[in-house]
């Protein structure tokens, strides 16, 4: 571009000549700010892309490590996991062992809960069969009882509801037991022990003797009516000893005559031998009906008490005292009912029976 020399003008015209020559510079001025401001700005955004590069690389490199902790932190919980799972399956299998193991002790206990049900039911049975056989049989009424109160006792620490019908049978078998009314069958028994034991010592009628008269002392005899106080000692002495001495002679005399009523004379004539088995015989009488007695049976034990009143009344001194206290005590032995209807206990053993026959 050429440039023309500046010559002088005139001052009107010099503002007018400025103006292009302004515009030139400016119109090279403005292109080379822009450019300058674009050449900033895009400086500016490369060292801002630059940075966004780095930290984007730094961020990545960070975001890598964290992928790798990440990683090795998954493959160790898969790890994990796969041991959880593991124990796991162990654990599951070990407790379907441990279910079937638990349903089978259950089986077992209920099989052992009900053979000992049918164990004790059947011991109560036998226990409730021989009560009631003894109580058909000896009338033992203490026995039954006690049977029923045992089998009772052992139903109650069952526990079980399914028992209630046996034990109201058995409770109604214990109040029949001790509705029945009561013998004293020890006293009896003892009672005809005193008896047998005072057979030793009962006269019998071969061996009588009798009472000697009580005599009374030579020196309380007391004056004669009549007779004076004033007599000599040896007089009264003399009155005495003839007085003792009579009396002595006519006991003598008295012992020498007896007259006896019996009516067996076979009894007069029994030998000390003969004797010894009168007595035994009696005691055997006695102890028969003894266990009569205590068997119940009271056909048997009133012929026996009746035979040895026979036997007593036959052959033993009956106007002694010993003999008439041994026959009273016969006779309160023998006015004793033994006659008891005994009850069965059927209904207990049908109601145990019943409740076994159950499925």
């Amino acid at each position: 571009m050429e440039e023309t020399p500046l010559t002088a003008l005139p001052p009107a015209t010099a503002p007018a000549r400025l103006a292009p020559f302004w515009k030139q510079r400016l119109a090279v001025v403005i292109p080379a700010l822009l450019v300058a401001l674009i050449a900033l700005a895009w400086w500016s955004a490369h060292s801002e892309l630059r940075e966004l590069r780095r930290e984007t690389a730094q961020r990545l490199q960070a975001g890598d490590s964290i992928n790798s902790e990440t990683r090795l932190v998954m493959k160790a919980a898969q790890d994990s996991l796969k041991e959880l799972q593991a124990k796991v399956n162990v654990l599951e299998s070990k407790q379907g062992e441990a279910q079937t193991q638990q349903l089978a002790l259950e089986q077992l206990y209920q099989e052992l809960a009900r053979n000992r049900d049918e164990w004790a039911l059947a011991e109560i049975e036998q226990v409730l069969s021989t009560a009631s056989q003894q109580l058909q049989l000896a009338g033992n009424v203490r026995g039954a009882l006690i049977a029923l109160q045992n089998a009772d006792s052992r139903l109650s620490r069952t526990d079980k509801p399914q028992f209630i019908t046996v034990r109201r049978a058995l409770a109604r078998d214990m109040e029949k037991l001790k509705a029945l009314p009561v013998v004293d069958m020890t006293g009896l028994a003892l009672r005809l022990d005193s008896i047998i034991g005072q057979i030793d010592s009962m006269p019998l009628l071969a061996d009588e003797k009798p009472a000697v008269p009580a005599v009374q002392p030579r020196n309380a005899r007391r004056a004669a009516p009549g007779e004076k106080p004033g007599r000599p000692g040896w007089v009264a002495s003399l009155q005495d000893a003839w007085t003792n001495w009579s009396s002595d002679m006519w006991n003598e005399v008295r012992q020498l005559i007896r007259v006896r009523s019996v009516d067996n004379a076979d009894a007069l004539l029994l030998s000390p031998s003969q004797a010894y088995y009168a007595r035994e015989n009696l005691k055997l009488r006695l102890l028969n009906a003894r266990l009569a007695l205590l068997s119940r049976n009271e056909s048997a034990f009133r012929s026996d008490l009746i035979a040895a009143q026979d036997v007593i009344g036959r052959y033993f001194d009956t106007r002694a005292r010993q003999t008439q206290t041994t026959q009273a005590l016969l006779r309160q032995v023998q006015s004793s009912n033994l006659s008891i209807e005994m009850p069965s206990l059927n209904e207990s053993l049908d109601a145990v029976r019943n409740f076994k026959a159950k499925p």
